[in-house]
């Protein structure tokens, strides 16, 4: 359908459930084809290599397919395993893939994970299962590309050793974003200043981060290049 001119979509495929927008309807059916294509490749890389899917610590960098190439090393910049990147690294191929057939808007949720790059601004909503805050308030994207990720001790289904209701960090790609937070999120546990300091401390010592925010304990902490804060409306294009 379309949205100011924008067409948007919601889907998923096994465990990517996305939420793609473009300024093109060949866009979106381009999406949903890199979607499908490169997690076909990365269960048939995970066939070779278990290692790859159980790791929670850096794995070596393979040549190919693509997909596992990228997680990989985004998982070394964050040292955490490789699958902490996993949904990042298929919206970016998907995005990629969009600008490749002229798209000046490609934007593509996988999971929470966003990879934008667009000729308009963006405003996406921050989620954090029931938090008070949830869907509340949210950033403004006006720079691409970019990547953001949120991770959660509490309301992801993702594994992280943290308790933080939401990390979500800032990077030019969804695939380091998505890794990054799961190594801020894991970090972020005691008291909320002290978890808080430490999650901070350990996003802005990851390579390419741009910016860092958790919310903890009903506190919010924030540093680096963060896009603009927003109060959340109906409006928002990303926000489930």
């Amino acid at each position: 359908m379309t949205d100011n001119l924008l067409f948007k979509e919601d889907y998923t495929y096994k465990d990517s459930v996305c939420r793609i927008i473009s300024d093109t309807a060949q866009g979106v059916t381009t999406a949903k084809k890199s979607i499908v294509y490169n997690y076909q490749q990365l269960e048939d890389y995970i066939q070779i290599d278990q290692t790859f899917v159980s790791s929670f610590n850096p794995t070596l960098v393979p040549n190919e397919p693509l997909v596992a190439k990228l997680m990989a090393l985004a998982a070394q910049k964050a040292n955490v395993g490789p699958m902490a990147a996993v949904a990042g690294v298929i919206a970016d191929l998907a995005v990629l893939d969009m600008q490749k057939v002229g798209c000046k808007v490609a934007v593509v949720e996988d999971g929470g994970e966003i990879s934008a790059v667009s000729d308009r601004p963006i405003d996406v909503a921050l989620a954090a299962g029931n938090e008070p805050l949830s869907k509340r308030f949210g950033f403004r994207l006006d720079k691409f590309p970019i990547g953001v990720a949120t991770s959660s001790g509490r309301f992801s289904h993702a594994f992280s050793f943290g308790d933080a209701e939401a990390v979500t960090v800032f990077c030019k790609n969804a695939g380091l974003a998505d890794a990054a937070a799961t190594a801020v999120g894991n970090v972020v546990k005691a008291d909320a200043e002290t978890g808080i300091a430490a999650g901070i401390k350990q996003g802005l010592n990851i390579p390419d981060v741009l910016g860092v925010l958790i919310l903890y304990k009903s506190k919010v902490g924030m540093a680096g290049k963060i896009p603009q804060i927003i109060k959340i409306g109906e409006s928002s294009l990303i926000g489930r």
